[in-house]
């Protein structure tokens, strides 16, 4: 190759820095101005997926009021799934975005590890508060709603989990909603541990949330997410 293609491809290349350099101090700019962009992330519970009926009722209604939203498919490894959403808050959080979150059951479990460490909001679906002892009743293999198929759950799964509890939370941070008729776990429990939260408890119901929905602007508001950015 010879010197002035070298030089040439040089100069490109600064350019193209520089030009990426400004595209992001416009961007941060822009959220200064016109109001901090905002990244809602929901997290989905054990066994679950991206594209489970939460989360797509979720993302028909962040699509239809303009903001942005992500429900990734996360490993059912902890520490994987934990390594993932860091990635994802850190990735948007240098692109100027806030990140805010929304987890169910297990996800609420992440979601209150991931509001503590970024000191942020998240709205809390009837959670798993207690993970790593609700989840040590199903040792042995875990099923993937997905698709049927089952996967191994063991003890070491159960200490990771351990790594990622909460003691001491912001309880202006959280919006817990729980409905009473949870089968699977013990309502009084979330309700007890974000004493000070803003809470919302509905009779009867069921572990999904039945009706999830209804809830979704007062979510949005608690969240602070600006409509139509």
């Amino acid at each position: 190759m010879c010197k002035d293609t070298i030089f040439t491809l040089k100069k490109f290349d600064r350019i193209c820095q520089i030009s990426l350099n400004k595209a992001h101090f416009l961007y941060n700019c822009a959220a200064i101005i016109f109001g901090e962009k905002m990244t809602l992330i929901y997290i989905h519970g054990f066994g679950g997926n991206g594209e489970g009926k939460k989360a797509q009722l979720f993302r028909e209604y962040a699509q239809q009021n303009n903001y942005h939203f992500i429900a990734p498919s996360l490993s059912y490894v902890p520490t994987l799934a934990i390594k993932t959403l860091e990635e994802l808050t850190e990735s948007y959080r240098t692109l100027g975005e806030e990140v805010v979150y929304v987890g169910s059951s297990l996800g609420g479990f992440y979601a209150t590890y991931l509001a503590d460490k970024y000191a942020t909001k998240a709205a809390l679906i009837n959670p798993a508060v207690q993970a790593y002892e609700t989840l040590s009743k199903v040792i042995t293999q875990g099923k993937n709603y997905f698709d049927g198929s089952y996967f191994e759950w063991n003890s070491g799964h159960i200490k990771m989990l351990e790594n990622y509890h909460v003691d001491n939370i912001d309880t202006a941070n959280f919006f817990l909603l729980v409905q009473t008729a949870d089968e699977v776990l013990d309502y009084t429990f979330a309700v007890t541990k974000f004493k000070g939260s803003k809470q919302l408890i509905e009779q009867g119901g069921d572990h999904s949330f039945i009706g999830i929905e209804r809830h979704f602007d007062a979510i949005s508001t608690f969240l602070e997410i600006s409509k139509g950015v």
